[in-house]
Formats: C-alpha cells, sequence, structure tokens
C-alpha cells in the first residue's frame, strides 16, 4: 500500500505494518519519515535496532540470520535495510521475497533506498514485501506541492502568515527542503509571537536554492524564462563545469529534433523508446507547441558553435552564453543575435 510522504505520520497512528519500503531522493522527507519510524517503533516495544547495508561486499545470509535470532534483552527487533542502488540483486530478489512471507510479528523490516522507477515497483520482491506492509516514494516537491509543503510546516509551528510569506520561503528554499526546514526552525526561534510578514522574512531568510542540471533542463522545457535565469545563476555560483551544461543542452535539442520529426511526418509517438516517461512528457510537449523545426534548426546551430568554443577556447563569462542558448528553447527569439560576456544574467 502506498503512503504519500505528507500523510505518513497520519498513518502510523493506525499501528505498524511488518514492513516498510522508503524510496526517493528527497534527503528531508526521507530523514523524517525514518525517524519517525524509529521512534515509533521504540513505542511499540522493539528495543534492538539492527542496520544492515546491501552493498557488492554484502552477505544475503546476514539479513536471513537477523530474522531468525532472538535477542535475550529485547523481545522484539528493528531490522534496516539499505540498497544503495534500490535494486537488491537476484539472490537479494529471492530471499526478499521468501522474507515477505515468514516475517515474525516481533520483528520490523525497513527497506531504504534511492529514487527508483516502476520496473522496481513492478518486481515480485517489492510487491511481495508491498503486500504485508507500506511503501513511499520521496521526490523533490515544487510549485503547489512545495507551498502545501511549507504550509503545513509553518502551520506546526503555530505561525501566523501570509500566502506571500509562503512563496517567499520557497523562492528563497526552493531545491533544498532541508533548507526550507532549518530556516522554519530559526524562524520559530527568532520570532516567538508567531507573527511573519515579507518584511521579517526579507531580513531573516538566507538564499540557501539548490539545484540540478536536470531541474534546468525541466524548466527550460516547460518555458519558464524566469526560474531558469534564476537556476542558472545558481548554477553558476555552485561551480557547475559548463559543459556539463552544454552536453545536457544538446541531448534535449537532440530529443526535441526526433520528436518534431516523428510530427511533421504523421508517425506515432512512442515515449518510452525515446527514454521520455510519463512525468516529463508535458514538458516535451509545451516545447514542441513552441518551437517550430526552423528555430530549432537554428538552435542547433547555436549549440554546435557553443560546444566547440568551448572546447577549443576559455570563455571568460560561458554561462552568459548558456544563458543564451537556454532562452532560446523558451521561445524567446535571440537566435540572430549576439551574445556579450560582460552582461549581466539578472
Amino acid at each position: 500500500m502506498q503512503v504519500y510522504p505528507d500523510r505518513f505520520t497520519q498513518s502510523l497512528r493506525d499501528g505498524l505494518k511488518g514492513c516498510y519500503l522508503v524510496f526517493g531522493d528527497e534527503p528531508q522527507q526521507k530523514f523524517e519519515i525514518l525517524q519517525a519510524l524509529r521512534t515509533t517503533a521504540k513505542q511499540a516495544g522493539f528495543e534492538e535496532r539492527t542496520v544492515l547495508v546491501a552493498d557488492g561486499e554484502f552477505s544475503w545470509s546476514r539479513l536471513i540470520d537477523a530474522t531468525q535470532s532472538m535477542s535475550l534483552f529485547a523481545a522484539r527487533q528493528l531490522i534496516e535495510l539499505e540498497l544503495p542502488t534500490g535494486k537488491p540483486g537476484t539472490e537479494g530478489a529471492g530471499i526478499l521475497t521468501e522474507l515477505a512471507s515468514t516475517l515474525s510479528v516481533d520483528t520490523l523490516l525497513i527497506i531504504h533506498g534511492p529514487r527508483i522507477g516502476k520496473d522496481v515497483q513492478k518486481t515480485k520482491w517489492f510487491k511481495a514485501l508491498d503486500a504485508t506492509g507500506v511503501f513511499t516514494l520521496c521526490y523533490p516537491l515544487e510549485g503547489n506541492q512545495l507551498h502545501k509543503w511549507i504550509q503545513q510546516r509553518l502551520q506546526g509551528e503555530g505561525f501566523q502568515f501570509t500566502p506571500a510569506s509562503v512563496k517567499l520561503i520557497a523562492d528563497f528554499s526552493e531545491g533544498n527542503l532541508m533548507a526550507a526546514a532549518q530556516e522554519i526552525e530559526k524562524l520559530s526561534l527568532a520570532y516567538p509571537d508567531k507573527q511573519l510578514n515579507e518584511e521579517r522574512l526579507a531580513s531573516a531568510l538566507v538564499d540557501q536554492s539548490r539545484f540540478n542540471v536536470f531541474q534546468l533542463v525541466d524548466i527550460m522545457l516547460q518555458g519558464d524564462r524566469n526560474r531558469c535565469v534564476k537556476i542558472l545563476q545558481r548554477l553558476e555560483s555552485e561551480g557547475i563545469e559548463p559543459n556539463i551544461i552544454i552536453w545536457a543542452l544538446i541531448r534535449e535539442w537532440q530529443t526535441l529534433w526526433k520528436l518534431n520529426h516523428l510530427q511533421q511526418t504523421g508517425q506515432t509517438i512512442t515515449w518510452p523508446r525515446l527514454g521520455i516517461w510519463k512525468n516529463r512528457q508535458g514538458y516535451y510537449q509545451q516545447a514542441m507547441q513552441r518551437l517550430s523545426k526552423n528555430e530549432l534548426t537554428a538552435i542547433g546551430e547555436q549549440l554546435s558553435e557553443a560546444d566547440l568554443l568551448f572546447k577549443q577556447t576559455t570563455v571568460i563569462r560561458p554561462y552568459i552564453k548558456l544563458c543564451h542558448l537556454c532562452l532560446l528553447f523558451t521561445g524567446v527569439p535571440l537566435a540572430h543575435m549576439a551574445f556579450a560576456e560582460s552582461a549581466d544574467l539578472s
């Protein structure tokens, strides 16, 4: 049974299940869920805790031994198994499938790892454990989801606040939920009267946005120019190598070129064959509606020139050119406009 992160703590009030599967690449939600499980388990009498990591040197017999051994000092035990790759391998899959039907009521099994796809969720071992327990997926929050999370956090701290205050916190911490949680904790200490407004926030918040190249690409495909420039500024401040971004832009251009060709020739678009899963298909559809074949041709030429330029010479302000390229993808008519390295991204 799937339980979403924002409802996980509430679900624990209905009692513990035999197994929990916690996966995702959003550290704050994941940390809080695991902590909530540990606390609830301890309150329920699971005094002994065993931590296992299924890395390359891991022996699956250790998991079997842990589930079969009983401590002299604790009648119930909590076993945490980390899957660093999100997959247990053939041997591990078989053992986990078998454990699903043999777990004792005095053993609580928590399995956690990085982001997983539908392929993992459809495996026999995952389904077997899910049938006896709960799984939750912790993915980065954006837009309305992020705003809702901040609102709930502020309400939990007893704050009185405005929608503008929520937006300001989101802008300052976007891409870094852990930073948002820390800032709200600081605000609770700084303003014991629990009254928040934009003026107070502006003086108290520290800009801790964290982005990666993949977020940049998604925002660019959606055509959000302001956020695109903001992410570029953040990537530049974090010292991300410009060639990494060029590589990502070229890859996205190649995908859009294929999609445009399929569309122009009346062929059916088979998204999975292009490596585009359902949650990102809308981004490409927006870009296809926005960019004509001629515009894609012009972008391709600009990308080739930039790629050659970055490889052969030292560009003083490469992020100015990267901004120029990203804005082309968003539909800004800059194809025939020269860029100035001394320009300000803001």
